[in-house]
């Protein structure tokens, strides 16, 4: 199987991307362009086919009350998230269905059930793979989506362990708590060149179905399957099979709003998606003749997927290299002109989701000019000691 391209090589300077009066803005900052936030809201409905349910929302990537509102105001309501802060900002901001897609025990667990006693009308779900953490949910409000490891192996029950996830649906059941369905998340077949991902993604929904299946066959119902994250989001709208089953199937790619180096390589271009959110960074530094250095280290552009982590918008000639904590040195191609020390240049991150996560505002640019300033509401974690919250309260 062909190897993916990982990254952007390069993307054309587009004006509309440009902020003027820059001199008052303190660098390294996030741009969000709302305009084309909305694009990317409106392209994700259309494959959709307008239909806004079918549409589970990732808000590890939005992270921002201000992006919700907007998809909320298109008519999304379903969303899931992977920590208990961004649980509770979905649950503030009016979600109707959230799912917690993120393995919690302990202290997390009782988080949870304090934020669904906190907010009975949102539908709260988590995830569970074994029976300790079925059972951990009992008596309360929560319902659950047994998570599938389609061989990701992050987390899950193996799918061809059928008898296993049998059980687990009667545990559920058994536990007097409402099983909602399956979860199944493929990002790793992100790392395959089409067309050879859709035909293992494909393959992996073949059995998926398999398994739906087997557990109707148990006399148990199925009534949804979560599918796709943002490579697998149009295997999952050209297989068939989804739309001939009697469960409900939503897809839950949530890098599509924002997108980055690597989501514009993944998807077709045909689709129509564009960066919606870039990092404006100041040259601080001309270390030598063929190399200058930027404010835009690992603290601000994530280094989690490697090295180069953005590439610089319009500047071909310059190559990101290894970022420090606060520097992003840059190498310049052999006769190229070189930016200016304090001059601005947009960076288009090759992982936008924990790049956003390093920010604590985000600036909106409507027409090349700042808007406004909006927090990254679910950014970090809430604060670690479940008593100091009770006492607060």
């Amino acid at each position: 199987m062909a190897p993916l391209k990982f990254m952007l090589s390069e993307f054309d300077w587009d004006p509309s991307f440009g902020v003027s009066k820059t001199e008052d803005v303190l660098t390294p900052a996030l741009l969000v362009y709302p305009e084309i936030l909305a694009s990317n809201i409106s392209r994700t409905l259309d494959l959709l086919e307008g239909d806004a349910d079918r549409w589970r929302v990732h808000v590890k990537t939005a992270k921002l009350d201000y992006t919700l509102r907007m998809l909320m105001e298109r008519g999304v309501r379903n969303f899931k998230c992977a920590t208990t802060l961004e649980l509770l900002l979905a649950c503030q901001g009016g979600a109707a269905d959230v799912l917690l897609a993120y393995p919690v025990v302990g202290a997390n667990a009782r988080r949870v059930r304090e934020i669904a006693d906190s907010f009975p009308n949102v539908r709260i779900s988590v995830l569970a793979e074994n029976e300790e953490q079925v059972r951990q949910w009992r008596g309360g409000p929560i319902s659950v989506f047994l998570d599938i490891n389609p061989g990701m192996n992050r987390t899950g029950v193996e799918q061809n362990r059928s008898d296993e996830i049998a059980r687990l649906v009667h545990a559920v059941r058994d536990a007097k708590l409402v099983f909602r369905g399956l979860h199944y998340y493929d990002g790793h077949y992100g790392g395959l060149e089409e067309p050879a991902r859709t035909a293992a993604a494909h393959a992996g929904y073949d059995r998926l179905l398999e398994i739906v299946n087997e557990i109707e066959r148990s006399g148990a119902n199925v009534a949804e399957v979560i599918t796709a994250g943002t490579p697998t989001f149009p295997c999952s709208l050209s297989y068939g099979g989804f739309r001939v089953k009697s469960f409900i199937h939503r897809l839950s790619p949530g890098t599509v709003v924002y997108n980055d180096a690597t989501s514009l390589a993944q998807l077709p271009a045909e689709l129509g998606y564009r960066p919606a959110v870039l990092m404006m960074t100041r040259v601080v530094s001309r270390p030598r003749a063929d190399m200058i250095s930027c404010d835009a280290g690992h603290k601000a552009e994530s280094a989690d997927a490697g090295v180069p982590t953005c590439l610089v918008l319009g500047h071909a000639e310059l190559s990101p290299l290894s970022p420090s904590e606060e520097h992003l040195p840059m190498s310049i191609a052999e006769g190229a002109a070189a930016p200016n020390v304090g001059e601005i240049l947009y960076l288009l991150p090759r992982h936008i989701c924990p790049t956003v996560n390093n920010f604590d505002f985000a600036v909106i640019a409507r027409n090349g000019q700042i808007e406004s300033v909006e927090k990254v509401s679910a950014r970090g974690r809430e604060e670690p000691l479940l008593r100091n919250k009770m006492a607060n309260a």
